[in-house]
């Protein structure tokens, strides 16, 4: 069947009282960013706890479901079947229709579920699900009610218009991007940060990403990893701007001012410095980062506060409590997988010590970090001033 509407439900907006039209709003905002680079031309309608996308024109279905499958915010995507024709014969013979033209195969059981909206139309909800069971029945000799757990479940919705569908394919859940504020994401080019990034977006939070680049010690291709990553992210999160900051000077300076297993946590808490400075100028009210505890020694709990304690903006870490192969697995869902394995080390892997503090002390830290007043602050602020923003856009985008 080819069909002319989606009927877009969705879960968690539904209980947001007298704001709930604002994420409503934001979901067909993002709705049409998604399918703006679908061929064919659609049509957009909310209607009481409802969101309709229809075809205006010919377009292909298995685009069309898979860019509705990455909005944030759907919960179901159901191809609909819309009559506008209410009389309740020509309902019957709708159904029938489509029970043909959706099954080739009849052997099935089912069941019916309608939902009358229009409390104006004659026959009530109970009466419609018999009879329809009935027409199908004598139709389809084949079929089989199950009302427990059967095989089809056909919805027939009468509201403005009849809606009738019996398939819903899953979305992706969570809330539309930007209904949540903005968050500067620390993307490297690991498992872990894009499914971080991933993670809060799908909670509504627009997403930018800054990236430590160390020239010559990482490589083009190690930053060229870093944007297919986060061209990745934007197929979910929408346009990543991606602020690379030159990281070289600032950790060779620490390399040779501090000591080698406060390397890791020093050079971390000047990430974070970095980062919030760029937040701040974005207009970003928190950081992200994809950090889990004891994942390495950097993310113990103790060398989790040491670095937490330089930033005065939250720091959302959505993977603390996850082990790796479920980091693996979400990494796996989305498509980053694959570009995170490239094995082009960034400057997270370049600079680590052999036997890195993993429980440090935060007064020791702070006094290994006077060794670095001479040069530090002059060099941050010339990293900040040369960074550069590359505009990352899912491919097609």
């Amino acid at each position: 069947m080819k069909y002319q509407s989606f009927l877009i439900k969705y879960a968690e907006i539904g209980t947001k009282g007298k704001n709930r039209y604002l994420f409503e709003d934001a979901l067909i905002k993002q709705v049409k960013n998604a399918l703006k680079h679908v061929d064919g031309s659609f049509n957009y309608e909310k209607e009481a706890g409802r969101i309709y996308v229809q075809a205006l024109t010919d377009y292909d279905y298995d685009e069309v479901i898979e860019a509705l499958g990455r909005v944030f915010g759907i919960a179901w995507i159901c191809p609909v079947l819309q009559v506008a024709d209410k009389d309740y014969e020509n309902l019957k013979r709708t159904v029938v229709d489509y029970i043909r033209e959706e099954y080739t195969d009849q052997n099935f059981t089912f069941k019916v579920d309608c939902r009358r909206a229009d409390k104006k139309y004659p026959v009530h909800s109970e009466q419609v699900n018999r009879d329809l069971g009935e027409v199908i029945l004598d139709e389809f000799p084949e079929t089989r009610v199950d009302v427990h757990n059967p095989d089809v479940l056909l919805k027939v919705e009468i509201r403005k218009l009849v809606n009738i569908y019996s398939r819903m394919l899953p979305g992706p859940g969570g809330m539309p991007v930007g209904t949540n504020g903005k968050a500067m994401l620390l993307l490297s080019g690991g498992i872990d940060s894009p499914v971080a990034g991933y993670m809060i977006a799908k909670r509504g939070v627009k997403i930018d990403a800054v990236y430590f680049h160390a020239p010559p010690y990482t490589s083009d291709r190690a930053k060229q990893k870093v944007i297919d990553l986060a061209k990745l992210v934007a197929r979910y999160s929408g346009p990543i701007p991606l602020h690379v900051v030159n990281f070289t000077d600032i950790q060779l300076y620490i390399y040779e001012q501090c000591p080698h297993e406060e390397l890791t946590i020093i050079m971390r808490r000047y990430m974070m410095r970095i980062a919030e400075t760029i937040a701040a100028r974005n207009g970003a009210l928190a950081l992200v980062t994809g950090e889990s505890i004891g994942q390495v020694a950097s993310q113990t709990v103790q060398s989790l506060a040491s670095t937490n304690e330089v930033c005065t903006m939250p720091v959302f870490r959505p993977l603390i409590a996850f082990d790796k192969q479920e980091i693996v697995d979400i990494s796996e869902k989305i498509g980053t997988f694959e570009t995170s394995i490239q094995p082009y080390e960034d400057c997270c892997t370049i600079f680590v010590a052999k036997h890195p503090v993993i429980k440090p002390n935060l007064g020791i830290i702070r006094r290994s970090e006077k060794k670095l007043a001479e040069r530090i602050e002059e060099l941050v602020q010339t990293a900040l001033d040369t960074e550069e923003v590359i505009w990352c856009e899912a491919d097609g985008n």
